[in-house]
């Protein structure tokens, strides 16, 4: 069984993506990792370079500014990456640059590879999605955040990235997939306040025109990370690659979970039913769990 990780990552330092994190979560799961380095005004190539793994191979690209819809330029470099893919490859791990993969979940990652290896009828791999929020602390648990995600595929051509890379589709229908009981840990909303309404503009430039984000984008030094619906205490322990830059942490952010939730009774029912019973009403999916 042959594995290749993927990833894709711009300007990686300049929004304070723990993209080094990242790559060094996959590659105990890997033969071999790409990592498409779009054009950057800072120093990430480098730092990829600087990772001392045999495994890994770098592909320069360069992003299409001109995509400004749906966030589809995240899609179409996704695709790069992937196409890089080997062909003898078996399974490929997708991981962003701002995910994180928890060595405790490493033999069940690799036990799902193994064992659905040759049943050809699975494409891929879902696991569950933790969304940290505003701090190390907090996980964001209101049903607008995605608590599943497909991260490993089966190295078909047929299968692409969907909408802005959010997940994957098959000739343009939903991926079977097999379920397991392993997470991505999600850092995209842990970061400076600063950097964090840095990388919201540039993201939302991906997503909307000149013309929207002139009457729509409010122009602040920093994101007000208290403006969210529904946090609850993360009780668990994160990737040992992640404790450096928890260490490291440079502000502050505080919630009280019990207070202040901004959720209407019909919300507060439908988070109780997906925690409680997995019951998703009402959501967009690109996968089939197979039993």
């Amino acid at each position: 069984m042959k594995v290749t990780g993927f990833t894709i990552v711009r300007n990686g330092v300049k929004f304070d993506y723990p993209f080094i994190e990242s790559i060094k979560s996959v590659l105990p799961l890997c033969d071999e990792m790409i990592v498409a380095v779009g054009n950057s005004e800072d120093e990430t190539l480098a730092l990829v370079q600087g990772i001392d793994s045999p495994k890994i191979k770098i592909i320069q690209t360069i992003w299409d500014d001109s995509l400004r819809k749906g966030g589809r330029v995240l899609a179409v470099e996704t695709d790069k990456a992937k196409a890089d893919i080997s062909k003898d490859t078996d399974w490929c791990i997708y991981i962003q640059a701002d995910e994180v993969l928890h060595e405790k979940d490493y033999p069940a990652i690799r036990k799902a590879m193994e064992e659905n290896l040759d049943e050809k009828q699975i494409d891929g791999i879902l696991f569950d999605h933790l969304n940290l929020y505003g701090s190390f602390d907090y996980i964001a648990d209101s049903r607008k955040w995605a608590y599943k995600q497909i991260r490993i595929i089966r190295n078909d051509p047929n299968i692409t990235s969907f909408r802005d890379a959010i997940s994957f589709m098959k000739n343009g229908k939903r991926l079977k997939v097999k379920e397991i009981d392993a997470a991505v840990y999600h850092y995209g909303w842990v970061r400076h306040p600063k950097a964090m309404q840095d990388k919201m503009e540039s993201f939302n430039k991906m997503w909307h025109d000149d013309e929207w984000m002139e009457k729509n984008f409010e122009k602040v030094n920093e994101f007000d990370f208290s403006n969210i619906d529904s946090l609850s205490h993360f009780e668990a322990t994160h990737p040992k690659v992640m404790h450096q830059r928890i260490e490291k942490m440079n502000w502050e952010f505080s919630f009280d979970p019990t207070q202040g939730m901004k959720l209407t009774p019909r919300l507060r029912f439908l988070n109780w039913l997906e925690k409680k019973y997995g019951i998703e009403i009402g959501k967009f999916k690109t996968y089939t769990i197979v039993r």
